[in-house]
């Protein structure tokens, strides 16, 4: 359909168009493109009208003449150019060169029919720009290129002569889809959209298993694995130990302590004890028994688990030992005795006892020194409760209600009975019955000590104290034990016929050491006294106005 003649705004009405042979010019053999106008559409000659370029296998379409902003409303219309070489019957358009130019038939090539031409919208071309592409120039019009114009299209080759590239890569968005058959694709020309969707696509791919793979791996580091956490262990061992280790000692000792549970009128109290025979006997010390009196309860926890209630055999304040009886229980494991003679500085020990109620609690340690005199109690304002003790120091951790427990040599035999702790806060030792802590250094009263109490209590159901026989003055300050000049009730202070008496001890005599080791006080002259036995033979060294000398005494009973 022909379109209506526009009138232009610089051109009189009548005038003529440019004649329509007239071929834009080539660039020239080599001349390389300027990337910067790539994409830019060829500038049309004034006058010139451009149409679109014909689908590649079709036949060119005439056009209406659309009239030029500067030609005239009778300017004619340039004529059609000539058909493009068809593809193959049959042949499947590549995508990759969809926006590529069509190739140029070169002179004398076959031509195949010309498809049916698609019908164009005359209503869009005519509203279309007039600055549109310029139309490649037919093969069959040679003309002579007389200047070179970087702008111009493709010219026809000569006959015989390759057609030159197309390096401006033109596209006419008028024109019909453009297939082009592998072979005449123009050489040098890149994939770039299907390399696009390439590289976009593996993008996409990397992203997608990047974030897959994160996922996972973050799963995998919280759990462990796909499946259920399970973590490596040790396979299950023997549940038997070296009967020298600590866990072999404890083992074989745990069925013999005892712990006890006292209460009385006025007070109340916890502490161990061990057992000494089948008949249901069970050492522990005085002072754990003591707050049930006369008429309190004491009850008596194996290790078992198993209770029974106990009573009071006999009690000696000054040996700070007990002995209770527990009734109708049978099948009693007693405690092995060792020999505290035996014992040595640094052999190994292991404490058991109910520390704070905590029954069966196992510590272990050394022998760190013996026969440290100490003395214990003395709440009593008459010094009655006040205890003497050639004790077995220890750095196992004792804590009150440990009191009463027993102190096991390496062979798991009882040496000593655990009795008094030394407290930081604290000048001298104190039973452990009291609140205050282990800081290392423990008490205990020599087994073989114990164990001659514990007889006497169990047999007299009282113990006898071995005596020299004389009072001694516990106000002297100086370095040693100073026999008092009285008693306490104003009579002699050397027993009249005593073992004193008769070796010659007098009033005023300062006692300085005991079968040769040095006393430095009254209290250690006691304790030193009642490590032995009565009827012990004893050499004691003593300063006389200034004089040293020495005596040898037996010992004599306090239930003489």
């Amino acid at each position: 359909m022909p379109h209506a003649p526009v009138p232009s705004a610089t051109a009189g009405p009548h005038a003529p168009a440019p004649p329509a042979s007239a071929s834009p010019v080539s660039p020239p053999a080599g001349a390389v493109p300027d990337p910067a106008f790539a994409d830019a559409s060829p500038p049309v000659p004034q006058g010139q009208h451009q149409g679109p370029i014909p689908a590649h296998g079709t036949a060119p379409v005439p056009h209406a003449p659309v009239p030029s902003a500067t030609a005239g409303p009778h300017a004619p219309a340039p004529p059609p150019s000539a058909s493009s070489v068809s593809p193959p019957a049959g042949a499947v358009p590549d995508p990759a060169f969809a926006d590529a130019p069509p190739p140029v038939a070169r002179a004398g090539q076959e031509q195949y029919p010309a498809a049916a031409a698609p019908a164009y919208d005359t209503a869009a071309h005519a509203a279309a720009p007039a600055t549109t592409a310029a139309p490649a120039t037919p093969p069959s019009d040679p003309s002579p290129v007389t200047s070179p114009d970087p702008w111009a299209g493709p010219t026809a080759p000569a006959p015989g002569a390759e057609p030159a590239a197309d390096p401006w890569g033109r596209y006419d968005p008028w024109a019909a889809a453009q297939h082009h058959d592998t072979a005449d694709r123009a050489p040098g020309r890149r994939r770039r959209p299907a390399a696009k969707v390439l590289v976009g696509g593996a993008l996409l791919i990397a992203l997608v298993s990047g974030g897959i793979g994160g996922a996972v791996g973050a799963h995998l580091e919280r759990n462990g694995g796909m499946g259920t956490v399970e973590l490596p262990q040790a396979g299950p061992e023997a549940a038997e130990r070296d009967p020298d280790s600590v866990a072999g000692i404890a083992a074989r000792a745990l069925p013999s302590v005892v712990t006890l549970h006292v209460s009385g009128s006025e007070a109340a109290g916890t502490g161990t004890g061990f057992v000494l025979d089948d008949r249901g006997h069970i050492l522990t010390n005085n002072h754990v028994v003591e707050p049930a009196g006369s008429g309190g309860e004491i009850t008596v926890t194996f290790n078992s688990g198993d209770t029974a209630e106990a009573e009071v055999v006999g009690r000696d304040s000054g040996y700070d030992l007990a002995v209770v009886k527990v009734k109708g229980v049978t099948g009693l494991t007693p405690m092995p005795l060792g020999n505290s003679e035996n014992v040595r500085v640094g052999d190994p020990v292991v404490a058991i006892g109910a520390p704070f109620d905590l029954a069966g609690t196992v510590t272990s340690g050394i022998i760190s020194a013996k026969e440290r005199p100490i003395t214990a109690g003395g709440e009593e304002g008459d010094a009655s409760d006040v205890s003497y003790v050639d004790a077995l120091q220890t750095d196992a951790p004792i804590n009150p209600g440990n009191s009463g427990g027993p102190l096991l040599d390496a062979r798991g035999q009882a040496i000593g009975i655990n009795s008094a702790i030394r407290s930081a806060d604290s000048g001298s030792a104190e039973s452990d019955g009291g609140q205050a802590g282990s800081i290392g250094l423990g008490f205990a009263i020599p087994i073989n000590q114990g164990k001659r109490v514990a007889e006497e209590l169990i047999n007299t159901g009282r113990a006898t104290h071995p005596v020299i026989g004389i009072t001694l003055d516990m106000n002297y300050t100086g370095d040693g034990a100073r026999v008092s000049a009285k008693d306490s009730d104003g009579g002699p202070a050397v027993t009249t016929g005593g073992p004193g008496a008769k070796a010659g001890i007098k009033p005023g005599d300062v006692i300085t050491a005991v079968d040769g080791q040095r006393v430095h006080s009254g209290e250690e002259l006691i304790v030193k006294t009642r490590a032995h036995r009565p009827g012990d033979r004893l050499e004691l060294t003593l300063e006389r106005d200034g004089k040293e000398t020495k005596v040898s005494l037996v010992l004599g009973s306090s239930g003489d």
